[in-house]
């Protein structure tokens, strides 16, 4: 499954968003309340568990958790 995909996938579980629709441009950071910052953790853990890869301290930026489509070029980056 490419990354967006499972991306949304994960997003859904974590956040308990059910069958919400989501595009590369759906806002997130500041955009979606059940995204605060424990749900950032959250995430991150799961995407670390689901791919496999380390999201180090100093990786986490706003800029990745803006848009559905920034978190899963992250996630793709990761994964290079």
């Amino acid at each position: 499954m490419p990354p967006f995909q499972q991306v949304c996938q994960i997003l859904r579980t974590t956040l308990g968003l059910s069958y919400q629709p989501l595009t590369e441009d759906t806002p997130l950071l500041g955009a979606m309340p059940e995204l605060d910052s424990m749900a950032v953790a959250n995430l991150i853990v799961a995407l670390e568990q689901y791919y496999g890869f380390e999201v180090r301290d100093d990786e986490i930026s706003a800029r990745h958790f803006a848009t559905v489509g920034s978190l899963s070029d992250f996630v793709a980056s990761k994964l290079e």
